[in-house]
């Protein structure tokens, strides 16, 4: 694959305004780590590098650091965790640029709907805003999904040992950049707000059925 400075992925303008992105909180964790346990056994794999039993993910949600990176995701209408971003910015080293590590998972419901794209253009103008300068994908060779992920993004794909390593050089932020996170964080906070009150209402609604036909 060839390598190229990329403002962000290559998808559709309509695939971007489509899929709402929502940065998280630690007040999440548990909605997080249901995503992840909904996670077959070779999504799992392909997600974490290795079979990975559900002890090891309870491990791994509990020790996300939310003050240190960022974690994005996409909700359905049931506010469960469709698709899943964690940013995880790596140590800078002595003259070195800052760089960040990108992982994602994608329920097999929800693919082919440009959840995996959208996570990722979230993720790469975040990172731009926060100077990162190379945002890096390591993943096993054999997986397609995120390799096809990388190639819509432009990335630079190496090959060792049956691993992966992607690369993608960040221009640096801009007003434009700023503009752009500003509109993301809105778009995918009114969409969960909105969930969430559709949500309520038709709880409110089959509680108050059910109390009615009880009446009967």
């Amino acid at each position: 694959m060839h390598n190229k400075s990329s403002q962000m992925p290559s998808a559709s303008n309509a695939s971007r305004l489509a899929v709402p992105v929502r940065e998280l909180h630690a007040g999440h964790r548990e909605a997080i780590l249901e995503h992840f346990l909904q996670l077959e056994d070779e999504d799992r794999r392909l997600r974490f590098g290795t079979q990975t039993p559900n002890e090891v993910i309870e491990h791994y949600v509990g020790s996300l650091d939310f003050n240190k990176d960022a974690i994005f995701a996409v909700f359905d209408e049931d506010l469960k965790i469709i698709g899943l971003a964690h940013l995880a910015y790596l140590p800078k080293q002595e003259k070195q640029h800052r760089a960040a590590e990108f992982g994602v998972s994608v329920l097999e419901s929800a693919r082919h709907q440009g959840v995996g794209s959208a996570l990722l253009e979230r993720a790469a103008v975040h990172s731009r805003n926060t100077l990162v300068e190379t945002l890096y994908v390591h993943c096993l060779a054999n997986n397609a999904s995120m390799m096809r992920l990388a190639q819509k993004a432009g990335m630079r794909v190496e090959f060792a040992y049956g691993d992966a390593d992607a690369y993608l050089k960040l221009e640096p932020a801009t007003p434009a950049t700023l503009v752009k996170e500003a509109a993301n964080k809105q778009w995918g906070d009114f969409d969960y707000a909105l969930k969430s009150n559709l949500k309520n209402s038709s709880a409110a609604w089959c509680w108050f059925l059910g109390r009615k036909t009880a009446a009967l």
